[in-house]
């Protein structure tokens, strides 16, 4: 475990317009240790126990994975070049760290906020002072095995330096404890699942695209009757709609909770394009119950509104009554389950083949696609299989992450 002396440390320089946000300075590390801590830059070896180069280096690109996991684009080269930009300033200081990552490793204004969530989580609880410094976390991996010879080729964190964000987000939901659990649903508020856009029926202004005539022609007549400037205009975009179905059988119990608090935060990023259903032995709508800010609020309102718990699956009757509402049409469905249909299977094909041809596209979540040698082979999944766009895995925060850039427009 790393301490605050291993860390960029507090102390600002001088008021800067593009500082650290409230939550990063004044609550954080900068306001709360405004004196500097012992130690020389960044970049150097120091005397007193301090990050050298190589530790700098592992905690940054630690960082730096952190924001590519939150949607900021922290490649390796933005990594180099924050690197290169504290080898010129201290790292003893996080007003430094926070302006040079800012600088270096967002690439737009819609960073801006990502950024500011994950510095407070990565660094948070770093301050300086006279006392015993505050220990943080921080992303560090050794080769299984330790020494020369030993490693395995794998890599696993090391006890004393590992960042719990990245051990658990391969780790599958189904084995965790309940700690570990409360972990990934608290990582869920950093995560930002965008919508693919599709073009509306209504147009805008645009610099480019069709001639729009009834403006140019007004604006003509204001002036005489002398088309002064031809004015256009293009079709405006909108989110597409997400409707997900999330399994609620018993078979699904160990992950039925995680995949309704990822709903959760689906919902509170998109909550006029997004839908949410339980799939049990019958079709609940619980888009309202996830509409709460508070998760645990969410939950227990769910809990009281889904009559099925842990009962069977019977998705193709579901598959209808979906239909049969026009929930679907043009949207993209999300069904989250592991294909162990109750039902009649004969009519979950017809059903889902009705929905390939009524949806703009059909994403299946199965738990267990992400454990090694799993085929589809139960009889639901055989029968969903010729329909489904993109089939992904569903235990795991890396593969919610995943899930969430499909639902941005990405492809698997």
């Amino acid at each position: 475990m790393a301490s605050a002396a291993d860390l960029p440390g507090a102390g600002p320089r001088g008021r800067d317009p593009a500082g650290p946000p409230p939550g990063a300075a004044e609550a954080g590390p900068e306001a709360a240790g405004a004196d500097r801590m012992d130690g020389g830059p960044g970049g150097a070896d120091r005397a007193d126990g301090g990050p050298g180069a190589a530790e700098l280096v592992e905690i940054m690109t630690g960082f730096a994975r952190a924001l590519r996991a939150a949607g900021v684009p922290a490649d390796h080269e933005r990594t180099r070049n924050l690197l290169r930009a504290l080898a010129h300033l201290d790292a003893a200081r996080p007003g430094d760290v926070y302006r040079a990552g800012r600088a270096t490793l967002c690439a737009s204004a819609e960073d801006l906020p990502r950024y500011d969530r994950v510095f407070r989580a990565y660094f948070g609880g770093l301050r300086a002072g006279p006392g015993r410094p505050a220990e943080v976390t921080v992303a560090r991996y050794a080769p299984l095995g330790g020494g020369p010879g030993g490693g395995t080729g794998e890599e696993s964190p090391t006890a004393a330096g590992a960042s719990p964000q990245e051990v658990l987000r391969t780790r599958d939901v189904a084995g965790m404890t309940a700690a570990e659990l409360a972990e990934v649903h608290r990582l869920f508020a950093l995560l930002r699942a965008g919508r693919e856009r599709r073009a509306s029926r209504r147009f805008r202004p645009a610099r480019r695209g069709r001639l729009d005539v009834r403006r140019t022609v007004r604006e003509a007549l204001r002036r005489g009757g002398e088309p002064v400037r031809l004015h256009r205009r293009a079709r405006r975009t909108r989110p597409r709609r997400v409707v997900l179905l999330v399994d609620v059988s018993g078979s699904m119990g160990p992950y039925a909770d995680t995949l309704l608090r990822l709903a959760h935060a689906l919902v509170r990023s998109e909550p006029r394009a997004t839908e949410v259903f339980s799939a049990g032995t019958r079709l609940t709508r619980l888009t309202a119950e996830l509409r709460r800010r508070d998760p645990e609020a969410a939950m227990a309102a769910v809990s009281r509104a889904v009559p099925d718990w842990r009962g069977g699956t019977r998705l193709g009757e579901e598959l209808r009554e979906l239909l049969r509402a026009g929930d679907a049409r043009g949207a993209t469905v999300v069904i989250a389950s592991d294909g162990w249909e109750r039902g009649d299977v004969s009519l979950l094909g017809a059903q889902m083949a009705r929905l390939s041809r009524t949806a703009h596209r059909v994403v299946w979540v199965n738990p267990h696609k992400g454990r090694a040698g799993y085929r589809p082979l139960t009889a639901g999944m055989r029968a969903a299989w010729p329909y489904i766009d993109d089939f992904v895995a569903g235990h795991s925060l890396a593969a919610y992450e995943e899930l969430a850039r499909l639902l941005g427009g990405a492809r698997a």
